[in-house]
C-alpha cells in the first residue's frame, strides 16, 4: 500500500512537470490537462482530475485512499513553443511504452532546465528585421524601412531591459511603445522617415500578444471559460499598453 502511494505520487510529479514546462512555454489550456491525463493514464491511473488556470495548475489521481492532490504555481510564462513540442514528444514516448517512470521525470527535468531560445541579440535582429517587413506588409513605403527597423529593433531591446528592472509587464510595454513612438516621430521629424503611422504600425507588432490572443480563443471554443477569459485580459492589457503609450507620444508632441 505504502509503495502504490509513493508511485501515485511520483506519477503525479511528472505529470506536473509536463503541465508547468507546457504552461510556462505558452501551451493551451486544453492541451496540458490533455497531455497530463494521457501520462497519468499511461502509468495506469485511469481516473485523475486536473485544474489549469494561467498562474496555476491543481491535479489529483484517484485509486489509492485518500484521492491524492496537488497543487503547482505558474509565476513566469514566456512563448517557448520548441519546448512545448519536446514536451509532446515525451509524452508520445511514454504513451507507446518507449519511456518508464525514471526515465520519463529525467527527460522533462532535462527540457525544464533547458534554455532553447535564440541569442539576445538574434532576437533584437529579427525583431527589428519583422518590423520592417510589416510595415512594407501595412502598405508602407520603402523609403521607411529602415526606420522602422531601427523603432522596432530599439523597441523590443527597450521592452527586455525595462522588464528586467520594472518586472511587471504592463510598464514594461508602455515603455517600449513609448521609446517606439517617440524614435518614429524623431525619424519624420528630421525627415529620415516620411510615414509616421506606418512606421508606428510595424514597430509595435513584435510587442503584439498573437499567440496570447490565439489561446485565449481556443481556450474559449474548447470550454475553459476561467483560462480564456483570463488570457483575453492579459492580451487586452498588453494592447492598452501598447497603445497608451503610442498615444502620449502623439499628444504631447
Amino acid at each position: 500500500m505504502e509503495n502504490q502511494v509513493e508511485a501515485t505520487y511520483e506519477i503525479m510529479e511528472v505529470c506536473l512537470l509536463a503541465g508547468k514546462i507546457m504552461l510556462q512555454s505558452g501551451a493551451e489550456t486544453y492541451r496540458v490537462e490533455d497531455t497530463m491525463m494521457r501520462i497519468a493514464s499511461s502509468f495506469g491511473i485511469e481516473k485523475t482530475h486536473s485544474y489549469v488556470t494561467p498562474t496555476g495548475i491543481i491535479f489529483s489521481a484517484e485509486g489509492t485512499e485518500p484521492t491524492k492532490t496537488k497543487l503547482i504555481r505558474i509565476s513566469e510564462r514566456s512563448t517557448d513553443l520548441k519546448k512545448v513540442a519536446m514536451v509532446n514528444s515525451i509524452s508520445r514516448r511514454i504513451s507507446s511504452g518507449d519511456a518508464n517512470l525514471k526515465e520519463a521525470l529525467e527527460q522533462l527535468e532535462e527540457v525544464d532546465s533547458l534554455d532553447v531560445t535564440f541569442p539576445f541579440r538574434i532576437q533584437v535582429a529579427a525583431a527589428s528585421l519583422a518590423s520592417g517587413c510589416f510595415m512594407i506588409m501595412f502598405r508602407g513605403g520603402w523609403n521607411d524601412f529602415i526606420p522602422a527597423m531601427i523603432s522596432g529593433g530599439i523597441g523590443y531591446l527597450s521592452f527586455v531591459y525595462f522588464h528586467r528592472f520594472v518586472p511587471i509587464k504592463f510598464f514594461s510595454e508602455f515603455l517600449a511603445s513609448f521609446m517606439i513612438g517617440l524614435l518614429s516621430f524623431l525619424f519624420v521629424k528630421i525627415g529620415v522617415g516620411h510615414q509616421l503611422d506606418k512606421i508606428v504600425i510595424g514597430s509595435v507588432m513584435t510587442l503584439v500578444p498573437g499567440l496570447l490572443v490565439t489561446n485565449a480563443i481556443r481556450d474559449l471554443m474548447a470550454g475553459h471559460l476561467v483560462s480564456g477569459l483570463s488570457k483575453g485580459a492579459e492580451a487586452f492589457l498588453t494592447a492598452f499598453a501598447i497603445g497608451a503609450g503610442i498615444a502620449v507620444v502623439l499628444s504631447f508632441l
